[in-house]
This record gives structure tokens, C-alpha cells and sequence, in this order.
């Protein structure tokens, strides 16, 4: 970094200097800036300093707007104003002026323009808008500099509704024989991609094809874009896992240019990367880890423990290994590294080991038990980062044996903390604890006071919030029920009584909910004594008005009888005239509930709220709204929405067009309203929906009062204890004879330091109380590896539910040959002369499959569309690398469609597919679409003389609900001949395909069990049909729906006819219904099954069809547009 840092600063001086010969080290003497810098470095304060840049920036100010100024006198203005900006002092007058540079200037001084722009401007800002036509102009010049230079700025700051205008000029780039215009369209394409991903979605093949480039940088360039859509649909990239495998295995053999080594480490940062995608490929996938074993193997060999840049990759390393299907000798490798980690007296690689721990520990909770001491001594560590970490895998530890020792040190800690973000988290932690491990009523009411009191009002509302909803909806013992409210009740009394005034508000609130809720459990608590108390807090000074709203709501639980109306009618009088409207309103509740015993004992039931209706669509104000709308009233609009409006109004308009729909639409009645928020009157603090997560709070660094305490050598204050002699770590009595073994074998190479036998033995009485049950896995909390011991608190169920688990899938084969990107990466970034067994070379297939290679992994791949369902081959590669095809055994001479049930042969029918074959057994499948369902029909063919018994085919989908339509299912195939099983699909969740995954499994003449996994994708059009509505009904649904997309499509022909011919190719191939077509504008609708309705409302604009599409379903906007472009595309 430092020889970076050299070379900017080296070729700075000579970028922005006056002097006309070029390569000058040094700044001009008669350079302005330069004699703006030694000014600034000469005066002895800050009111000197803005003197100073004032005088600047009013003579900048004169010079830009002379007409005489030369463009390269702008050039030296503008990098005068990027430094007073730099200072803090706003230049926003040559804003425009660098604008202007970027666009009539040379080259150096376009060169400049763009960087000011780049430098002054944001995405949204309104000015922005006049670069662009600079820019595609930029684009299309045959001046790779301003080519670089237009790339360059479009991958930083570009107006997002603006990129579909030069989309396709950045798409020309990824063919363009110099490889730094290729490597700055794919990092442009990666900015698209990350503000909107929808636009660029039919180009992935092209994402591919630069993962296969020649260069090295491309290539690196490329897996910023696959890291991203991995994290979001790794199932989709598995095909590439053994390309990315050949890239690592090339980076760390050293095979890259010496350019990309970094303190002769070859590209850390690109292994870092390709660790990361790797991690994601091969979580819960047997096949797919397998053939990474060998390069992470060799990355922990190669990665020396020489320097921090090691460290990072052997700690991705260790991530991947753990997050991948396991394999006991590279554990073993991670283990040892996490321990070097742990054991290291630097505190940057302590705390990068504790980091690994804290992550591994949820497959392997066993390590935790390897440093148990090491972990109690960082509990005492004087570098709070350390003791936080530490804190965090004890978390990940937790079981119901040694909850109340953790939250302990974690509430110690929360004591001593001042750092915000760090409140808020562990009080979030500390809440999840406390509900889930609780060991009794007594302790959770006790540290959850803790919890309120320490977490003030830095607390994530949801906390209280959850809290109060546990105690309303009870559990599923009403006796465990009765004792925890009334011990709460008893507490809060207590608290009440002593000095409320010291309590957070919203620690107040929670009281005065549960004694307005639970105090007439007590029967010896009178309900005089709560309002004395009640009282008391509503005349302290410190009693905040939105707690005071939460005390008068519990005193109108209790106001009953002579002694409560007498109260209620003088908090009534008191606080009728109190400046807050809300409080006004709770008096006045108060006054007339505790007057009216039956309205109170309506309106405030003790039975629960399970028989409380409440109208979330407010249709009771229905008629009122009705009124209002004919009176010129403007309809409801959400917030979001709202806020957007107001954002726009204040900037430039950059939409493409407007909303433009029929005049009957605005005066159309809305009707099946939903309420923007469903209020609960025990479930939450306020009316406002939150994120039930306790992770936030500021993340501002707070360095007020901080002294220095970091050297060169580390840490200041633990220099003398690293001088110290080496440490010895002692054999807990926790650990079996066998575990004292291999922690002693695995460490007897890094001794420490040995305490004196009190210490020592506190610690080790420590240690048995935190890492007690963890030597079974059943009991420690594995955060979704291991099922979890069973909750104190475990909440009423509300309804009776199913879950359908999906059956594990096995494979009776692990063949994965290499797929055809491999070949091209290693005949791009492998040297000519490179020895021939750095290729991958394609594994031997087992022997009982080397007569069937169709089946080489057990699986079957296969993508069902509705206009091209053609059976394919495979790609097979041989040992040699030479690429062959062979056909797959599949039925001869036999028609699968004459087994179609009969019910079925009028309907749209797919072409049937081959899925997979096994043996003699041979499964084929096509699909047909109904009104209100797609049904899957999969074909057995037994091909053999013997039948096949015990046959059990099992289907299943994430993003699809499937349901088997026959009776009784299919239990046997007689010899040459078909079965038929079919399935109903109805959609979940929407995506551009859909994939089905199944398992057959049967019983082989020979009397050997047998399975075979497969796969098949089919498009969402499948589930796509008409809607027929009219348009005053189109305009009423458009106005209730929220997610929306918008995209210039391509229209077919010219002419006014255009918009016609277009939508009729669209309602043609996706199945939609075109409700009218008005002058150059259109509108459609369709449903997804089922009943999900979306509509499109479309308008031919600058020779392009912008396209408008909205729905109550949050994903399928943007997977109908994507089909919508490649209906258009292949038409």
C-alpha cells in the first residue's frame, strides 16, 4: 500500500502543476496552488485558515466567470476548488464550471472535469443530468482515454434511471480488444448491477464470458458481480464451482503476473474473494466441497504466517472449511490455525482468532473446550474490542446450563461499557438469553429489570416489545402463566416504592402496563395502593408525556368504584387543559370509563385479546372516505410514497415519464383497504412497526477523551506482560482423560504462562460453570446446526400448523467433471508453456456407472421452457481435455406422449423432457398448464425384463408449493413400461425460474436399494394467465399496490401500429390481457398463480416502450419484466 501511496504522490504534483514540461516532480513556483498550500501550512490558526480560503474562493469565483478564462486556467481553478473543498469550505459555484470542463476541455483537462465531477457530485444530485450526453459521447469516441475516463465515472456516480440510455454502449466495451476498457465496463456493469439489478439481468452469459477473459484483471473484475449474485442464488452458480476452484488453484500456484503479488503474496485480495465464493458454493453441498478439499489444502499450506495480509487469507480459510461439507483432515489443519490464532500474544491476531472461534463454534462447539482458558483470561482483558469478542462466543455457547453465569459477565460488562453500540447489542443478547434459557420465573423478571435499566433508552424497542407480548399471550401452562405475572407484579411494586425517578422511560412504561394489566392478580394488593403509586410517577418531573399517556392507560384499568372515580375526575380536570393533545384524550378516557363499568369492562377485557376482532381495513370509513373523495379530497398515499414525492419535488425530475392513465381512474373508489399500521394494544411501546432485531444503534466513533495507547509494537499497556515468560495451559477437570490428550497434543508446542494456584483455580471454577454440556452436541445452541434443548418459555401457539420438511437427498455418485469454462481459463490465464498437469483433469467415473455416463454425479440438470423444450446432450470432457458428446439412453422407440392422462390431452402440454436415467430405470417429464394450476407430469419407463419394486419418488421446492395428485402413489413398474405421477404447482414465491428438486429411490432386481437425485427448472411464465378487468377496476388495483419497476423495452416495428404489435406479441408468449390501448399508450394486466394479480401500464416514448409495472407481490415486477425483454428479444 505504502508503494502506492508513493506513486500517487509522486505524479500528483506534476498532474496539477502549471509548468509545461511534462514529468515535473515538483509544484511550479508561480503555481496558485502550490502558494495556496504553503499559506495554509504557514498560519498559526483556524479563523486564519478560513480568512484565507474565503479570499480563494471569492477570487475562483470572479476567474470561472470571466469569459477570458482559458481552459487551462479552469483546469488549475478546478483543482483549487476540489482543495478547499477537500478542507471543508463549500464550493458549489464551479460545480456546473466542471461540468463544462469534462465536456469541451482536452484531454488532461477533461481529465480534470470528470475527477471534480466525480469528487462534488452525488448520484442524486439534479446537475448530474447534464453529463450524461457527455458521456455516451465519450463512449462512442475512439479515444481510449476518454473511453477510460467516461468508464471510469459511470462505475462511480451515475443517474440510475439514466442507465438504460448507455447500457448498451458499456455492453459493446466487454468486446473490446484492449483489456483495462474491458476490466472498467465490467466494474460499470457491477454498479448497475448493484443499484439496479433488474436492468441488467439478461446479460449474465456476457458476466460469464469475462470470467473467462485472458486477462487476470478482468477476470478479478468479474468477481465482484458473482460474489453478489452467488450471495443471492448460489444454487444457480454451482455449474461454475470448478471453474472458480482452477482460478484459485492458478493464483496460488503463483501462475498470475508479478504486478498482482502484494509483499510476495500472490493476489491476496483475489483469494480472498474466490475463498468467499467458494464458501457460498459448497454450503450443504457434498459434491460440490469435494473438489475444493485440494486448494484450500494447499491456500493453508502456501499462506506463512509472516505477515497481516497471511493472516486475512488463512482466516477466510478457516471460513470456508467450516461453512463447506466437512472433511476431518482439513478440521484438524483450521483447528490448529484457529489455536495459533488464540494463543498469540498480539492482540490483533487474539482477536482474529476469537473472531474464527465465534464462527466455528456453531459446527464444532468442542473447540470452544481446546482454549477454554485462553478465553477466560480474554474475559479479563484490559482491550475492551477483545472482551466484546469474547462476549460474542459465549453467546454462540449458550445452553440452559450455563445461561446465568454468561449473562452475568454480560451484564458485568454492560456496567462498565460506554460505547453505545455496544449497549444496544448486548442488551439485545441479553433479552434473547433470558427468554430462551431461563431457569426460573424469579431470574427472567430479575434480569430483564436489569436489561431495562441498563439499556436505557438505547434499547431496540422491540425488546420491550417482545417482553410484554410473552406476557400476554402466555404459555402453554396457564399456572406458569399466573406465577410470572404476579412475581412481575410484586417487582414492579417494589421498584415503584423505592426511586421510579431513576428508571428509564421506557422501563416505566413497561411497569405501568403490566400493573394497569396483571395487578388484580394479587388479591391482597389493593387497587387504591397501585394508583398512590401511579399517581406519584405522574407528578414526577422526570415522567416523560408519552410514559405519562402509558400511566393514565393502566389507571383506567383500575379506576373501579367510588376511590377510582374520585381520582380519575381530578387527573381529568388536571390534565384537560395540558398543551398535549394526547394526554387530553387519556383524561378524558379515563374519566368517562370509570364512570361507565360496562363500557369499561368491554372495551378493557381481562379474558385476553384472542376474542378481539379488530377491521385492519378500517371499513367503517368507508362511507366518510367516499364523501371525501367526491369532494376534491386526494387519496391516501403511503408513506414510502410520500416521501419519495417530497424527495423529487425538491431536485430534477429524472423519471422517464409520467404517470399517465385514464381520467377515470382518479375518480374511481378505493375498497379493500389495508391500515398502513395494525396497532396491538399489548404488543408494542408505540404505533410504530419495527424490526424485531436487536443489532443497531449509532455506529459512530466516538474518540472524545481517548488517549493513546497503541504503538508500534501493539499494545502499550501489555508490553511488560508480553516480556513475560511463555505460559503452560493447565488440563481442565472438565474434559475427559481423551480430550486433555489432544489438547495437550495439539498444544504442547505453544507454552503459557502459569498463574498463581488461587487465580488459577477461580478460573478453573469458572470454566466449569461457562463451557458446562458442551461435550454432547444435543445441548448447546448451535444457531440452526443442532436441534435446539427445549425453551421455559414457549409461546401459545395461535392456530395448529404443518411443516413440511424436505427429505435429505443423497447421490449414489460423486463424479463432477469439469465444466467448459475450466478449458478456457486455463488456456487464457495458463502460460503456453505451462506444464500440462496443472489442467483439472476430468476424474475416472466409478465402475458401476462406466456403462451409463449420463448419470455421472446422480444428477440431472434440466431448464423446461414453454418455446424451446429440446431434449440436449450433455458435454462430457475426457482425460485429454478434448471435448466429446454422447447420447444419452433414453426410451427408443417409444412414445411418452400416448401415456398422458386423459384429463389432461386437451391442454397446453410442454415437450417432454428427459430428466435423468439410472440403470434400467429412465425418468422423463413435461408440464401442463391449467386455469388455476401447472401439474407436473413425471414418466417412469423401465426398460429392464425384471420389475422394479419399492419405488418411492419424492418432489420438493422452496420457491414452489407442490402437491401429488394421484391417490395412491406408485409403488412398482412392470418390465417395459411406463408410470405416471402427477403434481399441482402453485407458486410461493416468484423467480424468474422456478426449480423443482426430487429423489427417486427403488429396489433393483438384484435386491439393492437404489437412488437417483434430479432436477428441473421451469419459467415463471408457466404460472402466468390473464386478467380480465376493465379499467376503472385496472386504476382502483393500481393505486393499491406498492411494488412497482420500471424499463425501456424494445418495441416491435414502427409506426403507430407499434405499441399494438408489441403488446400483442406479449399477450401472445406471457399469456397477458391487453385492458385497452388509448393513442400511444396501453395498459395490461395478468395474475400469478394463484391470484396475484400485476399490472402494466405501458407507453411508447423516444422510439423505446417505457414500461410501468406494479403488484402486491414484492419480486414479481422485476421477474415479468425480465421475461417481458426476452419475449421481445426473441421475437
Amino acid at each position: 500500500m505504502s508503494d502506492v501511496v508513493e506513486k500517487t504522490l509522486t505524479a500528483l504534483p506534476s498532474l496539477l502543476s502549471l509548468d509545461s514540461q511534462p514529468g515535473s516532480a515538483k509544484l511550479s513556483s508561480t503555481s496558485k496552488l502550490g502558494n495556496l498550500i504553503r499559506g495554509i501550512t504557514e498560519l498559526a490558526s483556524k479563523h486564519e485558515e478560513e480568512k484565507l480560503i474565503q479570499r480563494e474562493l471569492t477570487s475562483i469565483k470572479e476567474q470561472v466567470s470571466s469569459p477570458n478564462t482559458s481552459m487551462r486556467q479552469m483546469k488549475e481553478l478546478m483543482v483549487r476548488s476540489i482543495y478547499c473543498e477537500m478542507l471543508g469550505y463549500e464550493a458549489s459555484f464551479t460545480y456546473i464550471h466542471a461540468i463544462k470542463l469534462a465536456q469541451q476541455g482536452s484531454a488532461l483537462e477533461k481529465r480534470v472535469g470528470y475527477l471534480a465531477v466525480s469528487l462534488f457530485l452525488n448520484e442524486s444530485h439534479e446537475l448530474l443530468l447534464l453529463l450524461v450526453n457527455t458521456v455516451l459521447k465519450d463512449l462512442q469516441s475512439t479515444n481510449l482515454i476518454e473511453v477510460c475516463m467516461a468508464l471510469t465515472v459511470v462505475s462511480q456516480m451515475f443517474p440510475k434511471d439514466m442507465i438504460p440510455a448507455i447500457l448498451p454502449l458499456v455492453e459493446e466495451k466487454l468486446n473490446h480488444p484492449k483489456e483495462i476498457i474491458r476490466r472498467k465496463a465490467v466494474l460499470a456493469l457491477y454498479k448497475f448491477y448493484q443499484i439496479a439489478p433488474n436492468q441488467v439481468q439478461h446479460i449474465h452469459n456476457k458476466f460469464r464470458k469475462a470470467l473467462c477473459d485472458k486477462d487476470p484483471g478482468v477476470m478479478t473484475a468479474s468477481l465482484h458481480i458473482y460474489l453478489q449474485m452467488i450471495q443471492e442464488n448460489p444454487e444457480g452458480y454451482k455449474d461454475l464451482a470448478a471453474s472458480f476452484v482452477t482460478i484459485l488453484k492458478q493464483v496460488v500456484g503463483g501462475k498470475l503476473p508479478m504486478d498482482f503479488n502484494y509483499h510476495s503474496v500472490p493476489a491476496p485480495w483475489l483469494q480472498i474473494q474466490l475463498l468467499r465464493i467458494l464458501s457460498l458454493l459448497g454450503k450443504n453441498d457434498q459434491s460440490t466441497s469435494e473438489i475444493m478439499y485440494d486448494v484450500l489444502d494447499e491456500s493453508l499450506r502456501r499462506a506463512e504466517m509472516n505477515h497481516n495480509i497471511t493472516y486475512a487469507i488463512l482466516y477466510e480459510c478457516v471460513k470456508c472449511i467450516y461453512t463447506i461439507h466437512p472433511k476431518s483432515e482439513l478440521l484438524e489443519k483450521a483447528a490448529k490455525c484457529i489455536g495459533n490464532f488464540v494463543l498469540s500474544q498480539k492482540i490483533n491476531l487474539k482477536y482474529l482468532g476469537l473472531k474464527a472461534l465465534t464462527y466455528v463454534v456453531q459446527q464444532d462447539p468442542k473447540l470452544a473446550l481446546q482454549h477454554q482458558m485462553t478465553i477466560i483470561e480474554c474475559l479479563d482483558h484490559p482491550d475492551l474490542i477483545i472482551k466484546r469478542e469474547t462476549l460474542e462466543l459465549l453467546f454462540r455457547i449458550t445452553n440452559a446450563q450455563n445461561v446465568t453465569v454468561i449473562v452475568e459477565k454480560m451484564l458485568e460488562f454492560l456496567r462498565i461499557n460506554k460505547d453505545d453500540y455496544t449497549t444496544t447489542d448486548l442488551v439485545g443478547k441479553v433479552a434473547e438469553l433470558a427468554e430462551k434459557y431461563a431457569p426460573d420465573n424469579e431470574w427472567f423478571i430479575e434480569t430483564m429489570n436489569t436489561v431495562f435499566s441498563v439499556g436505557g433508552e438505547m434499547m431496540q424497542p422491540d425488546i420491550p416489545n417482545s417482553f410484554l407480548k410473552l406476557l400476554c399471550e402466555g404459555f402453554d401452562s396457564e399456572e406458569e402463566d399466573r406465577k410470572l405475572r404476579q412475581f412481575a407484579v410484586d417487582s414492579y411494586i417494589s421498584l415503584l416504592q423505592g426511586e421510579p425517578g431513576k428508571l428509564p422511560q421506557r422501563f416505566l412504561q413497561v411497569i405501568s402496563w403490566v400493573l394497569g394489566e396483571y395487578s388484580y392478580l394479587k388479591e391482597e394488593l389493593e387497587s387504591a395502593t397501585v394508583l398512590r403509586l401511579l399517581t406519584k410517577l405522574l407528578d414526577s418531573k422526570n415522567t416523560s408525556s408519552e410514559t405519562k399517556s402509558w400511566v393514565l392507560i393502566a389507571m383506567t384499568k383500575l379506576c373501579a368504584g367510588g376511590a377510582g372515580v374520585s381520582v380519575a375526575q381530578e387527573l381529568s380536570e388536571a390534565y384537560s387543559s395540558s398543551l398535549d393533545t394526547v394526554l387530553r384524550q387519556r383524561a378524558q378516557e379515563l374519566q368517562h370509563l370509570s364512570q361507565d363499568s360496562e363500557i369499561r369492562a368491554r372495551v378493557l377485557s381481562r379474558d385476553g385479546l384472542d376474542s378481539l376482532e379488530v377491521d385492519s381495513s378500517l371499513s367503517f370509513l368507508d362511507g366518510f372516505v367516499s364523501e371525501a373523495l367526491a369532494a376534491g379530497a386526494a387519496p391516501y398515499k403511503p408513506p414510502h410514497q410520500r416521501q419519495e414525492e417530497l424527495a423529487q419535488s425538491k431536485a430534477l425530475s429524472l423519471e422517464p415519464y409520467g404517470l399517465s392513465l385514464p381520467i377515470s381512474m382518479s375518480a374511481c373508489s378505493i375498497t379493500d383497504r389495508q391500515s398502513p399500521t395494525l396497532l396491538s394494544i399489548s404488543s408494542g411501546l408505540s404505533g410504530d412497526s419495527t424490526d424485531l432485531s436487536h443489532k443497531g444503534g449509532s455506529t459512530t466513533l466516538k474518540l472524545d477523551g481517548v488517549k493513546r495507547v497503541w504503538g508500534k509494537e501493539g499494545y502499550l499497556a501489555q508490553r511488560e506482560l508480553l516480556e513475560e515468560a511463555a505460559h503452560v495451559e493447565m488440563p481442565s477437570p472438565l474434559r475427559s482423560p481423551i480430550q486433555q490428550g489432544e489438547a495437550e497434543g495439539s498444544h504442547s508446542q505453544t507454552p503459557t504462562p502459569t498463574p498463581t494456584p488461587e487465580p488459577e483455580q477461580e478460573k478453573q471454577q469458572l470454566a466449569s460453570s461457562l463451557f458446562v454440556g458442551l461435550g454432547s452436541q444435543s445441548s448447546v445452541c448451535l444457531m440452526g446446526k443442532s436441534e435446539l434443548p427445549p425453551q421455559r418459555f414457549r409461546r401459545k401457539a395461535k392456530s395448529p400448523g404443518s411443516s413440511s420438511g424436505s427429505s435429505e437427498l443423497s447421490s449414489n455418485s460423486t463424479l463432477s467433471p469439469p465444466s467448459t469454462v475450466d478449458n478456457l481459463l486455463c488456456n487464457n490465464l495458463l502460460d503456453s508453456n505451462t506444464p500440462s498437469e496443472l489442467d483439472v483433469p476430468s476424474p475416472e467415473p466409478p465402475p458401476q456407472l462406466s456403462q451409463d455416463l449420463s448419470t455421472a454425479n446422480g444428477t440431472c440438470d434440466v431448464e423446461l421452457t414453454d418455446t424451446d423444450l429440446k431434449e440436449s446432450e450433455p458435454t462430457l470432457i475426457r482425460d485429454n481435455g478434448v471435448l466429446a458428446t454422447e447420447d444419452l439412453d433414453k426410451p427408443r422407440d417409444l412414445c411418452l406422449s400416448s401415456h398422458l392422462p386423459a384429463e389432461l390431452s386437451g391442454l397446453c402440454c410442454s415437450e417432454i423432457t428427459h430428466l435423468c436415467s439410472h440403470q434400467s430405470l429412465q425418468l422423463s417429464t413435461c408440464h401442463v398448464q391449467r386455469d388455476k394450476s401447472v401439474v407436473l407430469v413425471v414418466f417412469i419407463y423401465n426398460s429392464s425384463d425384471s420389475d422394479v419394486q419399492q419405488i418411492l419418488l419424492k418432489l420438493d421446492s422452496d420457491q414452489l408449493e407442490v402437491l401429488c395428485v394421484c391417490e395412491s402413489p406408485v409403488k412398482e413398474v412392470r418390465s417395459d413400461s411406463v408410470a405416471v405421477c402427477q403434481y399441482t404447482l402453485t407458486v410461493r414465491r416468484p423467480s424468474v425460474h422456478v426449480e423443482v428438486a426430487g429423489m427417486v429411490s427403488y429396489m433393483s432386481p438384484s435386491g439393492t436399494p437404489q437412488s437417483v437425485q434430479f432436477s428441473c427448472k421451469l419459467p415463471l411464465t408457466s404460472f402466468i394467465r390473464p386478467l380480465t378487468v376493465s379499467t376503472e377496476e385496472y386504476g382502483a388495483m393500481w393505486l393499491e399496490f406498492s411494488n412497482d419497476t420500471k424499463q425501456n423495452l424494445t418495441l416491435i416495428g414502427d409506426g403507430r401500429e407499434s405499441l399494438t404489435a408489441t403488446l400483442n406479441v406479449l399477450k401472445k408468449k406471457l399469456q397477458l390481457h391487453v385492458v385497452e390501448i388509448i393513442g400511444m399508450e396501453g395498459i395490461v394486466a395478468c395474475r400469478l398463480l394463484q391470484d396475484h394479480p400485476c399490472l402494466m401500464h405501458c407507453r411508447v416514448h423516444a422510439g423505446t416502450l417505457a414500461v410501468w409495472l406494479r403488484s402486491p407481490v414484492a419480486d414479481l415486477p422485476d421477474c415479468l419484466i425480465y421475461h417481458c425483454q426476452r419475449a421481445l428479444q426473441e421475437h
